[in-house]
């Protein structure tokens, strides 16, 4: 933690930005940039450093601070993070320009240096030191040499953002390489080396300077090969002036030195012929032995001056280079004695290795020296070791001819020696074994060890020397493998314990490349070595093979991970360079195999330099520090677990080696008794050491002995809650008062979610990485202690029984499912072999993440109702915050499937936004769960955005969506830190007024994020623009298909069809071409899919209308060829909507992917439609072949309908017709016919297939019913097809045999359509009715009018007019229900008639009634009675609407709606009467009818009633309300009574009217 804030206020007061390189744990990091790893910024780091310890700090108040501290700290690193976005959005071209100038200023604090040491003033500052300054040295040359590198593969991408991004690297790089400069020079006591020093430095900020200028310039001209060559020759300088700083280093020019002594004594090995020995065999044999063994002792001081100061490595490798020339001249020497020439050469082979090998032990001494934390450096020297080992002893065992065993155990000796530096400090790993794999490889060789043993001691008793020397060799093999397995084990003790630091996986694991780096170039060694077997070289064959595809397979991971372009870019140029060199070489490989010729052997060996070319290149790359790991750091705890282990395996080879020796006397004497009782001794040493071993790295498992801590330490926190439980039931549950009930809310809340957080990692610990197992679950205990203190301090201030009790169980729960996470996990110990636990890790670790949200969800709860929002604000700065931190895990789909996630939860967002907006004026307190709602919103919307932006092309686009839904998360914080305000205030009027503006400015960023995804989304937006046009064509096709069938279909002008040919045939063609580029679309970028769709749609319409055209010129004579020239551009139409269709499903996803076999399948179905119409086209005018070609067309219609058989079930009766046609057309053989029958045949055959696709797939369809519909639905089809095709055999050649079968192929129809009818009767059940029937339109309608009266009467009866002036206007209220009934019953009637003709012609179907009747009075009475009762109805009906309508507006009474209404029912009775004559009294039909009439008599007559009572109400109610004042008053009781005489003048007068006429007096 306090190393995050060093880090931190460093930066933040040099001020950095997006993008900026700063060291974190000796490793570069940039701000707010996804670089490809998983390593966070350290303000993130110190964030979720603090986040973690809160809980626990058992100081109430400093946890709280801290608490606190850390969300403020990550909310201002979210703000930061956008304005540092939005500062290079503005500043991002000034970058190289800003880092050209940075680069200029170093230059001349480098020259002010120099000046001041040449005066002697120069002082190392404080806390420099000659040491210090230069570790710190080599280390940053790395980081300038990695910098650069990306600096050129981005300025030769042309990629401005990155470039700059390099660049500012590059320029951070080099002020860290400046400032160690010059602590070198003010820390050395050697004038020249410091000038030295301060002179190659400047050299270095001249050529970057250079270097940054070329690559601003180059980025003008990305494809300019002159530049380029210009800008690779300005790096190589660079490099060189880089590499004589570091040289400058105290004890490099030493190395250098002994490097080239090396290299220059290896020159002897060059001459044609080599001088005869003057020494005899035995003085040169013992010579070499001798300078082997000094040089052997040598490259083991080498190793060991690496760890300690510079001035014994420049002894170390001075005395190795002197051992090494000594060496040369004794193996020189011993070559003179070589008997052949061949023998000769064998030996010079043999030196040569050993002089490449020594030079790398010097390099990777070198290497290690200058950074000794750089990964994987102290292996790769240790291996260097031992490759100078293992080469020392082939020319042993070559030239040597010593008794036998003596050489053996010579080399035995020199293996052992080499491989204890293992054991000395093992701080990294060796291998890439798991700790289960340690056990194993342990086990196996302790037993293989004690084979050879006992054989070491028989064959020395029976004097077998050559079984001997072979048993000492397995033995020697055998401690290797003993020793390399022990280390690894004790590393990963080491690493487990919970006290050491884990490190952190990288984009790239840079030991991988390295390892695969040196297997390969020793396998191109023996590849090209002359005295290699055949089955050598196939065995390095396969080892250049199996390391090429893992480095290949880790480029196209590492290029998937990464975010960044020129990265992702060249790891996959590196892949396809060793690819292709690996290719090269296996076709030399296989030449060789044949053929072992020295011209063979040459071609291969040129073959080789291009693949270790670019394997290095490619590993270089890869230890860029950008992408590589971070180290585990071993306490001193961990340390001293290591100790059982390293302890056993150096007793063990120190008494191997003693073993050895003794076995060495004896096979020459032995008989002597002393030497086998020493034998024996160190026989019993090594095995109990080697049990010693076994038993120790079983009892050190890393993770077992935490687990049991942990799990005791979480049985005891059960206990406690147990306890707590049980005195909450009594009520004796003492109440804390030392804290308040909000901050227990929120210390529990904080536990709950770090909890949550190790779920995953401890799954994945104990299903594979041993070494993190224990670190997981300490840490999981360590939180479940403040979790029963929290929770149980929480439940005491409740008041609620109800919520104790909850609370309390879970967070049992939660505890008992962490025990089973625990227990699950010490079973599964890290093993991946163990796969038959990772099921149970699996169930356990699920069932603790549902305690978890099932106790966050009752936290968030209660927190949200009284306004907490604290845990809420962390949360979605918690969300923002991982939008740029790190690799998005692997991408499981496209950018449209994350563009769709988002677009929901962005919705959700605005509504809830909406929702916030009205409740804060109607309801505050409900404002918390809709602020929970949202948190929980923005955490998907943020996870899936992120997805988003990583799929999204180009890349901009991916950074507007990040920047866009930062933006966001913004506005959900301030709209939820006011809702929680606005709940502690409620009546706060100024809350509320920032709360609606924080809405609304959510809503507007809701907007911003979806107008992102838009821009990201061209193509499949397109797609679906285009799909939407194509079907508007298809249907303006089948409108013409209507008209060309009625025969109206009329050329505007005198043209002929010759004038639109060419034009269609041409707009064809265009259009293939689009659909070639459609498809090739879906794996482009949205850019070019969006143009394929443009066009194709485009062309589609053009081809549409030059298709009509020429139909229309055909005339309108002709309808049948009409119908088929649009038939075929129509059915091109649909192939384009199914393939625009598929292609916007497959766009984005992988080649294997099946929505690509869907699109290939949608492109051939295009592709036959096409090339359909054009041969329609060219037979149009032909009149003896359009029939023919009409024919095909439908036959190839319905193949490819048919692929659907499980659609084929609807109505048949256009197949019986169509059948009729064809039989009718293949025995007239008439062209008019065919198309007929050929029109009639599609539009059948497309009806029978798309009418009813629910039907056979309903849920209640049984099994059975459904495929017994399938297979006679495709039978139809079959065998309608199989009689298309023998038309159009007859067709192409009538003759009457061919005529015969269309009976039998019409019958197999009739026979298949009978079959389907009666599995549709099947189906369909009692429940299902044919919506056309008349009966079933007469009882729906019915059913209707009588719901409707009977709403209207309920609310008439409701209805209860107050008292008010006679005056006033009143209105019904129940006016819309009057109309709707009037509707209602009107559709009843026409329902009635309609059902009324069809009992009629059903009548007449079943002969009760005659079509020309026998007894005409008794049916024709019959039709009078039910056509005067459906005029009745119709009339009654009538009436009823006027009522209403007179009612509604005011010039009508009850009493005639009442009227209406009667009338309405009576004519509705008597029409029923009127269709049951003649009918079956017990059809379900009539019963159906009967209840409909029935329904609407009783809702007529409620009605009735209900106006009724309304009227009588109305009538009782009704008050005359007489004016107070007097002269009013009076005034108003003259109106009445003048009112009153009128009314009764017009009274009298109507009756007078209706008197007879002799009753009248005269009007005289």
């Amino acid at each position: 933690l306090f190393k995050a804030k060093r880090q931190i206020r460093m930066h933040t007061k040099a001020g950095f930005g997006v993008g900026q390189v700063f060291m974190w744990g000796g490793f570069p990091f940039r701000a707010s940039e996804e670089t490809g790893g998983t390593k966070e910024t350290p303000g993130s780091r110190m964030v979720s450093s603090a986040k973690a310890a809160v809980p626990t700090v058992g100081d109430q108040a400093a946890a709280m601070q801290l608490s606190q501290c850390a969300k403020n700290l990550a909310t201002s690193l979210a703000e930061l993070r956008t304005a540092s976005q939005k500062a290079h959005e503005a500043c991002g071209p000034m970058e190289i320009d800003s880092a050209l100038s940075t680069v200029q200023t170093l230059k001349n604090e480098l020259q002010d240096a120099k000046m001041a040491a040449v005066e002697g003033q120069l002082k190392p500052l404080p806390g420099e030191t000659l040491e210090k300054c230069a570790q710190d040295l080599g280390s940053t040359s790395k980081a300038v040499g990695s910098s650069m590198a990306q600096l050129l593969t981005c300025a030769a991408q042309g990629n401005e953002h990155y470039t700059g991004v390099a660049a500012r690297e590059t320029a951070q790089a080099l002020k860290s390489l400046a400032q160690a400069a010059r602590g070198v020079s003010a820390s050395t006591g050697d004038p020249p080396a410091a000038h030295a020093m301060l002179d190659s430095a400047r050299d270095v900020m001249e050529g970057s300077a250079v270097l940054i200028q070329e690559a601003k310039q180059a980025l003008g001209a990305p494809g300019d090969a002159d530049r380029q060559q210009r800008l690779a020759q300005v790096a190589k300088a660079v490099s060189h002036s880089l590499n004589n700083c570091v040289n400058c280093l105290p004890g490099q020019k030493d190395v250098d030195v002994a490097l080239k002594s090396i290299g220059e004594s290896s020159k002897k090995l060059l001459v044609e012929s080599l001088p005869p020995s003057s020494k005899s065999f035995q003085e040169a044999q013992s010579e070499l032995n001798q300078a082997a063994a000094d040089l052997n002792q040598s490259a083991g001081e080498v190793v060991h001056a690496t760890r300690g100061q510079s001035g014994e490595l420049a002894a170390a490798s001075g005395k190795f280079s002197e051992d090494f020339d000594e060496f040369l001249g004794a193996g020189i020497e011993m070559a003179g004695q070589a008997q052949t020439k061949e023998d000769q050469i064998q030996v010079i082979g043999n030196l040569k290795n050993i002089s490449m090998a020594s030079s790398k032990l010097l390099l990777a001494a070198k290497s290690l020296s200058v950074d000794p934390g750089a990964p994987n450096a102290k292996n790769l020297l240790a291996a260097a070791a031992r490759a100078v080992t293992e080469s020392i002893n082939q020319l042993i065992t070559l030239c040597t001819q010593q008794a036998p065993g003596q050489k053996e155990c010579d080399n035995a000796l020199r293996e052992l020696e080499t491989v204890k530096e293992m054991l000395e400090n093992p701080n990294e790993p060796v291998s890439d074994l798991s700790y289960f794999d340690c056990i194993e490889g342990v086990m196996e060789n302790s037993k293989v060890l004690g084979e050879a043993m006992a054989g070491i001691s028989q064959n020395a008793k029976t004097g077998d020397l050559p079984a001997f020397g072979e048993c000492v060799g397995v033995a020697s093999k055998a401690l290797c493998g003993l020793t390399e397995a022990a280390a690894q084990a004790a590393f990963l003790v080491g690493v487990s314990d919970p006290n050491s630091q884990a490190g952190q996986q990288g984009l790239v694991d840079p030991i991988q490349f390295a390892r695969a780096n040196q297997a390969i170039q020793m396998a191109c060694q023996n590849l090209v070595d002359p005295a290699s077997s055949p089955s050598q070289v196939l065995s390095a064959a396969t080892i250049v093979a199996k390391h090429t595809s893992a480095l290949c397979n880790a480029c196209r991971i590492a290029s998937s991970k990464t975010a960044n372009p020129v990265a992702k870019r060249h790891f996959v140029q590196s892949a396809k360079e060793v690819a292709n060199s690996t290719a090269n070489l296996v076709k030399t490989i296989k030449a060789l195999d044949g053929d072992f010729s020295e011209d063979n052997r040459n071609k291969c060996r040129v073959a080789t330099a291009p693949l270790i070319e670019a394997v290095e290149n490619l590993t270089a790359f890869a230890s860029n520090p950008e992408f590589v790991s971070i180290p585990a750091q071993i306490s001193a705890e961990g340390s001293h677990a290591q100790e059982p282990l390293l302890t056993s395996a150096r007793t063990m080879l120190e008494s191997s080696s003693w073993l050895i020796r003794t076995a060495r006397s004896l096979a020459i004497n032995p008989k002597d008794p002393s030497a086998w009782s020493v034998l024996a001794a160190h026989s019993h040493t090594v095995s109990e050491a080697i049990k010693s071993l076994i038993t120790s790295i079983r009892d050190k498992a890393p993770g077992q002995r935490e687990c049991d801590h942990s799990i005791d330490g979480i049985n005891k926190c059960i206990r406690d809650i147990e306890q707590a439980s049980l005195a909450a039931v009594s009520q004796n549950l003492a109440a804390r008062d030392d804290i308040s009930v909000e901050a227990l809310q929120e210390q529990l809340t904080s536990v709950v979610q770090e909890i949550g957080h190790l779920i995953d990692p401890i799954a994945t610990a104990a299903r594979g990485e041993a070494a993190q197992l224990g670190h997981k679950v300490t840490q999981l205990a360590s939180y479940f202690e403040p979790l029963v203190l929290a929770a149980v301090g929480l439940v005491s201030k409740l008041m609620s029984h109800q919520q104790q009790m909850t609370l309390l169980d879970q967070t049992k729960t939660l505890a008992e499912s962490a025990l089973q996470t625990l227990y699950a996990a010490k079973e599964g110990g890290g093993n991946p072999k163990a796969s038959h636990t990772h099921d149970a890790i699996t169930e356990a670790a699920q069932l603790m993440k549902e305690a978890v949200d099932d106790l966050m969800v009752t936290l968030n709860e209660a927190a949200s109702e009284v306004g907490m929002v604290a845990n809420m604000v962390d949360s979605i700065a918690e969300a923002m915050s991982k939008l740029d931190e790190g690799t998005p895990p692997e991408t499981k789909a496209s950018f449209v499937d994350y563009q769709t996630t988002v677009v929901k939860y962005s919705k959700a967002i605005a509504v809830t936004a909406q929702e916030m907006m009205t409740k804060a004026v109607t309801n505050p307190e409900e404002l918390g769960g809709l602020a929970s709602q949202m948190t929980t919103d923005y955490g998907h919307l943020a996870f899936q955005g992120r997805m988003a932006a990583a799929t999204a092309e180009p890349e901009e686009i991916g950074l507007q969506i990040r920047a866009r839904v930062q933006e966001l998360g913004h506005g959900c914080i301030f709209l939820v830190q006011k809702g929680g305000a606005l709940q502690v205030c409620p009546t706060d009027s100024y809350t509320k007024r920032e709360l609606i503006e924080c809405a609304r400015a959510v809503s507007e960023k809701v907007s911003l994020v979806l107008s992102a995804l838009q821009a990201g989304n061209k193509g499949t937006q397109a797609c679906i623009t285009a799909a939407s046009a194509v079907s508007g064509i298809i249907a303006d096709l089948d409108t013409t298909i209507m008209f060309a069938t009625a025969g109206t279909l009329h050329a505007e002008n005198n043209e002929s069809f010759a004038d639109h040919r060419e034009n269609i045939l041409k707009t064809a063609k265009a259009l293939v071409e689009d659909t070639k580029l459609l498809v090739s679309g879906a794996a482009s970028s949205q850019e070019q899919l969006a143009q394929a769709a443009h066009s194709s749609a485009s062309t589609i319409t053009q081809l549409a209308e030059v298709v009509k055209l020429g139909a229309a010129s055909l005339g309108s004579d002709d309808p049948e060829t009409q119908v088929v020239l649009i038939n075929a551009i129509k059915d091109v139409a649909k192939a384009l909507s199914d393939l625009i269709g598929a292609t916007k499903g497959a766009a984005s996803k992988p080649a294997d992917d099946p929505s690509m076999y869907q699109l290939k399948g949608a492109a051939k179905v295009m592709v036959t439609n096409v090339t359909s119409l054009l041969k329609t086209v060219k037979a149009v005018e032909d009149e003896a072949t359009r029939g023919t070609r009409a024919l095909e067309a439908t036959i190839e219609y319905i193949k490819q309908e048919v692929v659907f058989p499980g659609e084929s079930i609807r109505m048949t009766k256009g197949i019986t017709m169509a059948t009729a046609k064809a039989v009718a057309a293949g025995n007239s053989c008439r062209q008019k016919d065919v198309i007929a029958t050929a029109n009639l045949s599609r539009k059948a055959v497309a009806d029978m297939l798309t009418a009813c696709k629910q039907a056979s797939f309903h849920l209640e369809v049984s099994e059975e019913v459904r495929a017994r519909a399938l297979r006679y639905g495709t039978e139809c089809t079959l065998g309608y097809l199989a009689l298309l095709e023998h038309v159009l055999a007859i067709l192409q050649k009538p003759t009457p045999e061919l005529k015969q079968p269309l009976a039998a192929l019409s019958k197999r129809v009739a026979s298949a359509v009978t079959e389907l009818i009666q599995a549709a009767e099947a189906m369909k059940g009692t429940e299902w009715v044919d919506p056309e029937d008349p009966t079933v339109i007469a009882e729906t309608e019915l059913l209707g009018a009588a719901a409707s009266i009977e709403a209207a009467a309920k609310k008439l009866e409701q209805l209860k007019p107050r008292a008010k002036p006679k005056q006033a206007d009143e209105t019904l209220d129940f006016e819309e229900q009057i109309l709707e009934a009037a509707k209602s019953i009107a559709a009843a009637t026409s329902a009635l008639v309609k059902s009324a003709s069809a009992a009629q012609r059903e009548l007449v179907a079943q002969g009760k009634v005659g079509a020309i009747p026998a007894n005409a009075a008794d049916d024709g009475q019959w039709s009078q009675g039910l056509i005067s009762a459906a005029r009745m109805v119709a009339a009654a009906t009538s009436s009823l609407c006027e009522a209403a309508n007179a009612s509604v507006q005011g010039h009508a009474s009850e009493e005639k709606l009442i009227s209406s209404a009667k009338q309405v029912a009576a004519s509705t009775a008597q029409l029923l009467v009127a269709c049951k004559v003649k009918a079956d009294q017990d059809s379900e039909a009539m019963r159906r009818l009967q209840a409909a009439g029935n329904a609407v008599k009783r809702a007529s007559d409620n009605l009735v009633r209900a106006a009724q009572k309304a009227a009588f109400g109305k009538a009782d109610d009704d008050d005359v309300v007489v004016k107070t004042k007097f002269v009013g008053g009076i005034a108003q009781i003259i109106a009445a009574q003048e009112e009153m005489l009128k009314k009764e003048r017009e009274l009298e007068e109507q009756q007078y009217k209706f008197l007879p006429t002799e009753l009248r007096e005269d009007e005289g």
